[in-house]
């Protein structure tokens, strides 16, 4: 920035018209005697003092000692501030006009799933089975070909699944400890819900305790303490013991008498949850003489019960030919039959005024009255899912405890 220098004027020796001879521009003069004060100060100092001074048109007189150095800095903050401003408003390059032009921003879209437009859901059966027919016809040399596919979810528990309320009466035997392990090994895995109610007579063993604790699974562990005159009615009672318990809590499920005893596939518990009120379907056992299998259970066209299987003539009589483990029911008939339109004031359970073998029949009467009300499970009744063997040892002795307090004799000993 330049600075101007004013040149000391010819005529200094000029008075005033007014008398006065000190001029402006004399080396006498005030504003003479600031400029050589101010010679060694910034010229940017400098200048902001001039144009103050010729923007006011003030007579400029001394200033105090000390007023000088912050008037300085207030001014030389005002100068910068100026010049800022200025700068500030000053177009430096090409401006762009922000609302002509164009953003655009990376959108990370998700990938696209390949699904075939021609997949139909067939069926869903909760807690089964889910079947999803693909529905694309394969042309082939030999024919058309339709293919289904069948996923399972045993243990899915998103999927909304009815209890199973699996009823096991048991007694102190040589086998009961077999017995418990291979069903509670089948019940682990059945998705849940499952509970588990074990009965036993007079008292809760800790052997049968230790067996429950460590199954992994829902249960409960009943006593019937009821006085019996006759030792082959005792399933009977224990049964009842455990209807008890499910008409005193209102427990909602599907109950199924499972003895320890016999056999069951996992295909059975699966198709349990499929009954709304009452199912049946055909069991196998062995015939008294041991000798061949005998089949007792519904013939089904379809669901529907049209017959039955027996081969004993003393049980002809019947009126349902079902073995206890081949058949279930809704637990609410137990606690709801306004639900079911029955009397409210009968109680269900089973007799021991009857003769043995009739038990089931009479119980089934309870539930159902003729079978328009049953379901044949599975479809058609055409598979066997469960096996009553009667291979119980009779008589035949036990450890207490299942475990040996001593060694038992060697019958070959080493020589």
């Amino acid at each position: 920035m330049a600075s101007i220098r004013r040149t000391l004027s010819p005529y200094h020796d000029r008075s005033h018209q007014n008398g006065g001879n000190t001029s402006p521009f004399s080396l006498n003069s005030p504003s003479h005697k600031l400029n050589s004060t101010t010679r060694f100060a910034s010229p940017l100092s400098t200048f902001g003092v001039g144009v103050r001074r010729f923007i006011g048109g003030e007579k400029h007189t001394p200033p105090r000692k000390g007023y000088r150095t912050w008037r300085r800095s207030i001014s030389s903050c005002l100068l910068f501030f100026l010049v800022g401003f200025l700068l500030g408003l000053a177009p430096f390059g090409e401006v762009e006009d922000v609302k002509s032009r164009d953003f655009s921003f990376e959108v990370n879209r998700p990938p696209i799933l390949d699904v075939k437009e021609d997949i139909v859901v067939k069926k869903v059966e909760l807690g089964v089975e889910k079947k999803v027919e693909l529905g694309v016809e394969k042309k082939v040399e030999l024919g058309v070909v339709e293919k289904t596919e069948t996923v399972k979810e045993r243990f899915d528990y998103d999927v909304a699944r009815k209890q199973l309320i699996v009823v096991t009466p048991t007694y102190n035997r040589a086998l009961q400890a077999f017995y418990l392990n291979r069903l509670g090994q089948v019940l682990r895995l059945v998705p849940p819900p499952v509970l588990w109610i074990v009965v036993e007579m007079d008292e809760a063993s800790t052997e049968t305790a230790d067996i429950l604790r460590g199954m992994g699974i829902m249960y409960q562990h009943l006593v019937c303490t009821k006085n019996l005159t006759n030792i082959k009615d005792r399933g009977v009672h224990q049964r009842n013991r455990a209807l008890e318990h499910i008409e005193h809590h209102k427990l909602d499920g599907i109950v199924y008498f499972a003895d320890d005893d016999n056999i069951y596939s996992l295909e059975l518990f699966e198709t349990l949850r499929e009954i709304s009120r009452f199912g049946t379907w055909p069991v196998a056992m062995l015939a008294q003489s041991k000798n061949k299998a005998v089949l007792e259970g519904p013939v089904c066209n379809g669901s529907h019960v049209i017959g039955w299987h027996t081969n004993e003539k003393s049980k002809r009589l019947r009126r349902f030919h079902v073995d206890m483990s081949g058949f279930a029911f809704n637990s609410t008939i137990l606690w709801d039959p306004k639900r079911w339109k029955k009397p409210t004031s009968v109680l269900i359970r089973q007799l021991d005024t009857v003769k043995e073998g009739f038990q089931e029949t009479t119980f089934i009467e309870q539930l159902v009255e003729d079978e328009s009300q049953m379901e044949g499970t599975p479809f058609g009744c055409s598979k066997i899912m469960n096996w009553h063997l009667h291979l119980e040892a009779h008589e035949l002795g036990y450890p207490r405890g299942w475990s040996f307090q001593n060694n038992l004799g060697a019958i070959l000993p080493i020589e």
